[in-house]
């Protein structure tokens, strides 16, 4: 089964093709064409993602990318002479894109060169996510199985996340066979979660953020401390250069919110608060910017560590999945690692290979298999919303 997957939940532009042999979750899955754009530099002055200017580079990028992934997936044919669209086809894609008629022409030219290819479904993120970011993909789903007959599905961004942490890229490309109860930590600039999964594909949300997500503050703290976007890398090598050097404090030690709150819910917000008021609109040299970046990382992390554990220990997890962008931190792979050594030994830990902790179509592909049953056709697909507040 060939599943091209579409990813525009946020500001990384996905399209990809997974080749799907056997049934979830024991499936052997090969990448066979994987496009992906990122538009951090274009959001970088911003200091964080502008949501609108997100939609238009995603209707840009994406016929650039379909057009990539089905070359390097050896799935494209030039049609000899050009390939002409039924009318009432023509105007059903009028319809669905009326309202991104760049992408609407992009589409139409694409269309007239390629011959059908031979995929078997299409998947697509419906959510969570920047609402306008996530209408372009849904409706470019929705365009492709009008124009090509496909059945589509809807996959929660999340989920993808959790698959992707999973996912064995080295070894044979398949899932990792995890022991049950696990649990799902999903860091992100939108998210912060702990999931427990008691099964495959059975999610209950025992904890999350109660205002900013843990990327989302890296973010704001960054850009307090001038720092580019997005802020986790740049945090990560300062802090990483202070712990080498055995920098003092920047100034008093910062909060480590809801740390003992006997729950599993996780709030950001007062520790960046923190952080602005520490700085008090000083400069700041070299040495402070990596003593705060310390500081901040380390409070963070501490949080993140706790609160896992704690659900670790309340449910008898087994495993623990991390997943989402702030799961490529190697500073919180070290912490989570060393603690679970100490604490948890018997628990196994599974963190993203490399690229897939970021957004990527790849994950969405992977979902999508999990769900092959709910597989909509064109018509029903019409249907299709996106949902920026979609949950496990």
């Amino acid at each position: 089964m060939k599943i091209l997957s579409i990813e525009t939940s946020a500001d990384e532009t996905g399209v990809s093709v997974v080749d799907a042999t056997g049934d979830f979750p024991t499936a052997k899955y090969e990448l066979l064409g994987n496009g992906l754009r990122s538009q951090i530099e274009l959001h970088n002055e911003y200091g964080g993602i502008f949501p609108m200017m997100a939609k238009r580079e995603h209707a840009k990028a994406i016929v650039p990318l379909l057009q990539f992934a089905l070359e390097e997936a050896g799935l494209l044919e030039m049609v000899d002479g050009g390939h002409a669209v039924p009318t009432a086809i023509t105007a059903e894609l009028e319809t669905i894109l009326e309202r991104e008629p760049a992408l609407l022409e992009a589409l139409q030219i694409f269309t007239a060169k390629f011959d059908k290819p031979a995929v078997d479904i299409i998947a697509v993120t419906s959510g969570p996510g920047l609402t306008p970011a996530l209408w372009v993909g849904v409706n470019f789903a929705k365009a492709l199985a009008a124009l090509w007959g496909v059945k589509v599905i809807t996959v929660n961004h999340m989920e993808g996340h959790i698959l992707a942490s999973i996912y064995d890229v080295v070894e044979d490309d398949r899932l990792a066979a995890i022991e049950f109860p696990s649990l799902a930590l999903l860091v992100s600039g939108g998210h912060t979660e702990l999931v427990l999964m008691r099964n495959w594909l059975d999610y209950e949300k025992i904890g999350q953020t109660v205002d900013d997500a843990v990327g989302e503050a890296f973010d704001k703290v960054a850009r307090l401390m001038g720092l580019p976007y997005p802020g986790g890398p740049e945090i990560g090598r300062l802090a990483a250069i202070a712990r080498q050097a055995k920098l003092p404090p920047f100034k008093n030690p910062l909060p480590r919110p809801m740390l003992k709150s006997g729950d599993y819910n996780f709030s950001f917000s007062g520790l960046k608060t923190a952080v602005r008021y520490a700085i008090a609109d000083q400069a700041l040299s070299d040495t402070g910017k990596q003593a705060l970046a310390r500081d901040f990382e380390d409070a963070a992390v501490e949080v993140l560590v706790a609160k896992t554990s704690h659900a670790v220990a309340t449910y008898g997890s087994k495993s623990v999945v991390v997943g989402g962008g702030v799961s490529a931190s190697t500073y919180l792979r070290y912490s989570l690692r060393e603690h679970f050594l100490r604490e948890h030994p018997e628990c196994e830990l599974y963190f993203p290979k490399p690229g897939l902790s970021t957004d990527n179509a790849i994950m969405i592909a992977l979902a999508a298999h999990a769900h092959i049953d709910s597989a909509r056709n064109a018509a029903a697909a019409k249907l299709m919303q996106a949902d920026g507040n979609m949950s496990l």
